[in-house]
């Protein structure tokens, strides 16, 4: 297999670091993985699609579907084409927008199936011809021995088709394409043949993105011979185009389920196709064709990708084997995917409101996952991408002001509000960025958070706020949770309003910062679910993740779930003995398959005991051991998790990558330190995980992290030095970090268990 995405020295130190990075590294069996092209941010993500599994036939949910949420599974035989839009290990789906498909030999307009590729479009392909690095990727398509080449730029694709010398050169564009599709997900689809070497036109789509706009314009290196089209969901009036034989050679293409297909002359010379995407309209895709790929060839362009992922990956200069290099820069790539540009060249883009708008000061992104990357990869990016936190921030805000629910982002991409998971997460992304100094208008950042957080219609908030916690009649799939997120949240506003000097709005929301306490039972030791009347549920199984009040989790890890008052939960757990107990067990049970067989996102390779890592609410308990009288063993459970989770293989992440969350939760944690509480400036130290690493800060500086004798059995911290002067606190702070250093870890086989720390902050200490 050509795949060759690691093969680099055991302390690359001076390898190129994009040498050292394997994009088709995905979720155990689930493939949420694109191994395609994009540019750091982009919006573009051009990659091969495997199969076109449904989202529902007549309502009804297709479970394979779940396989298929980045358009690509390794273990498919043939390809479909090759689509611009994916989304980076999410755990649902959307887009696969603008599928193009060279061929030979006879037109057919259907993609055909799995079970007999010659039945459509399709082709089959092998991994050895596959070729994938940031920025590039090949493949061989076998049966009309196709060589395909695919790079990107931020908001456009580039394809290279080498086709057999004495064929005819053809081109499927599949408009009724998508990822997560079903019929009629696609409202509208247009297209223009402007003139021989370029063809203009959208989509309108309605999926997990209610209306989502694709605008596109596609340039030719060749002239178009020949075309036509196809629409497959015809309309039952067609006006006067009936006069017209518009299915061929008719530069006007209209229609719900249009796929159409083009012709070029045959000889040696490869086809170079250009599509730029833009949400705005065509004016806007040929404004982004021009400013980024214009005159440029593929090459040119696919050297620009590399340098722009090199640049990019050159934040952390480290050392390790091949394996854990890989793996650190492989999820260093993942951070870089979404959020995306979603904004023209010129500065216009489609809000929330979904009327176009001009930025002047700041680049609109989107694709928030909030829910998931509010815990490190929004901590990640005030560390090593500060200027794009800035306009990630400054977008959520406008989001804030265009919405008419006057609501942060939940989880939003394309100009819509989905409403995927629960509670108001962007609170605490604000919270945080304010909290490490970047340059935001903070009242109007207070302003988005108090109101996000008073919506009353949205996951019972006015119930909670009633109650102090979320009543288990209410939501029995989420109550309890939603209740201990919205706490923390709540802190995170407490916190935001202290600093700014707002007494009376701090006052307000550090009472509702304590809610969490309404859930623990007294001598229960577990977060439990109430009822109205102020009962608790009597047959809670604390195992259970369906029906128990409990989202994607169960009350196990969710108990845990209080990263603002940690001392607190300790207190309310039964004490320091009793809490590391439970910590313990947590890590050492055995979790009967009973208990996530039918849930579609957990697998055995993403738990230890019954922790489970590859869902994101878990993925701070390591760190707590830090508040307790044993913080020794939060390093050993995290080399754990990061030799077993996160491994150089297909299928080596034990969960969905949730646009780069659980990459960031590796990075952080190779570093040695993870910011439990997003918010706060302290990062929880646990224990580096290399000999050696370097974070090239934006300001200039250098912030050195050593620990020479680091190893599997060495993993316990004898002693830390930071800048020449020993460190006895449990975490090290953000303006330590930024302010350029060293830090120093003697590292030993057995635990320090005399080393006397600092506590971290907790709101009731």
């Amino acid at each position: 297999m050509v795949i060759a995405l690691a093969a680099c020295m055991a302390i690359p130190a001076m390898a190129q670091k994009t040498d050292l990075v394997n994009p088709i590294i995905g979720t155990n069996g689930m493939g949420h993985t694109f191994p395609g092209a994009c540019a750091p941010f982009g919006i573009v993500q051009v990659s091969p699609d495997t199969d076109t599994i449904p989202q529902n036939i007549d309502g009804v949910y297709q479970p394979r579907v779940y396989e298929y949420c980045a358009g690509y599974q390794h273990k498919d035989s043939s390809i479909v084409g090759f689509s611009h839009t994916h989304f980076n290990g999410t755990g649902h789906s959307d887009l696969g927008d603008i599928l193009l498909m060279p061929y030979t030999g006879e037109t057919q307009l259907n993609p055909g199936t799995a079970e007999n590729p010659d039945s459509g479009y399709r082709s089959r392909f092998s991994h050895d011809t596959e070729v994938s690095h940031p920025g590039y990727y090949e493949v061989l398509l076998a049966d009309d021995q196709i060589k395909v080449q695919l790079t990107a730029t931020q908001r456009t694709g580039i394809h290279k088709y080498t086709y057999p010398a004495n064929q005819t050169k053809k081109l499927i564009l599949d408009l009724n394409h998508g990822i997560y599709n079903y019929d009629g997900k696609v409202l509208w689809a247009n297209l223009r043949v402007e003139n021989d070497t370029l063809i203009t036109g959208y989509r309108i789509t309605n999926g997990w993105s209610r209306v989502n706009y694709t605008y596109f314009a596609i340039s030719f290196s060749q002239p178009i011979t020949h075309y036509g089209y196809k629409d497959f969901g015809p309309i039952k009036y067609g006006g006067g185009l009936r006069r017209f034989p518009h299915e061929e050679n008719f530069p006007e293409i209209g229609g719900r389920q249009v796929v159409s297909y083009f012709e070029f002359e045959g000889g040696a010379k490869p086809l170079e196709v250009k599509v730029a995407l833009s949400a705005v309209g065509t004016d806007g895709a040929i404004k982004n064709l021009h400013a980024e790929a214009s005159g440029k060839s593929f090459d040119t362009i696919r050297k620009e990708a590399n340098e722009k992922w090199e640049k990019e990956l050159s934040v952390i200069d480290a050392e390790g084997n091949n394996d854990q290099m890989t793996m650190l820069y492989t999820s260093l790539y993942h951070t870089m995917i979404n959020p995306s540009v979603y904004m023209d060249v010129d500065g216009r883009y489609r809000g929330l409101d979904h009327n176009i708008h001009q930025s002047n000061d700041f680049t609109n992104y989107t694709v928030f996952s909030v829910w998931d990357t509010y815990r490190a990869l929004h901590p990640l990016f005030n560390i090593i991408k500060r200027e794009e936190s800035v306009d990630i921030i400054k977008s959520m805000i406008t989001h804030y002001q265009q919405s008419v629910h006057h609501m942060l982002p939940i989880w939003s991409h394309m100009a819509n509000e989905n409403w995927c998971m629960r509670t108001y997460h962007s609170v605490s992304v604000l919270a945080d960025a304010i909290t490490k100094g970047l340059p935001i208008d903070k009242n109007e950042a207070l302003k988005a958070m108090i109101s996000t957080s008073n919506v009353p219609y949205f996951d019972y908030t006015a119930e909670y706020k009633q109650y102090g916690y979320i009543p288990f009649e209410c939501s029995k799939s989420s109550s309890a949770s939603t209740t201990l997120e919205n706490a923390f949240e709540d802190w995170a506003i407490y916190s935001t309003a202290s600093k700014m000097g707002d007494k009376q709005t701090a006052e307000i929301y550090k009472k509702r910062a304590l809610s969490y306490q309404n859930l623990f039972k007294p001598g229960f030791g577990f977060a439990c679910p109430r009822y109205k009347d102020g009962s608790w549920k009597e047959d809670l199984d604390v195992l259970e993740t369906h029906h128990q009040g409990f989202l994607e989790g169960n009350s196990w890890n969710y108990s845990f779930y209080v990263p603002q008052a940690p001392t607190n939960l300790i207190k309310l757990m039964g004490g320091d003995r009793s809490f590391v107990n439970k910590l313990d067990s947590l890590f050492t049970m055995h979790l009967p398959d009973k208990f996530f067989e039918n849930t579609e996102d957990v697998s055995r390779e993403g738990l230890l005991g019954t922790y489970g890592h590859g869902n994101e609410p878990s993925q701070h308990i390591p760190y707590l051991y830090a508040w307790s009288s044993q913080p020794w063993k939060t390093q050993y459970w995290v080399r754990e998790i990061m030799n077993k989770m996160y491994r150089n293989n297909i299928d080596g992440l034990c969960g969905n990558d949730d646009c780069g969350q659980m990459s960031a939760w590796y990075i952080f944690s190779a570093m040695g330190f993870y910011p439990v509480c997003p918010g706060t400036d302290q990062y929880i130290i646990g224990a580096p995980y290399l000999p050696y690493l370097k974070v090239n800060l934006e300001n200039g500086k250098t912030f050195e992290i050593k620990a020479p004798k680091v190893s599997d059995k060495n993993r316990y911290i004898k002693s830390v030095k930071l800048n020449g002067k020993v460190y006895n606190k449990a975490y090290i702070t953000h303006d330590d970090i930024m302010n350029g250093g060293e830090l120093i870890f003697e590292m030993t086989s057995k635990p320090n268990k005399g080393r006397k720390l600092e506590k971290p902050y907790s709101l009731i200490d």
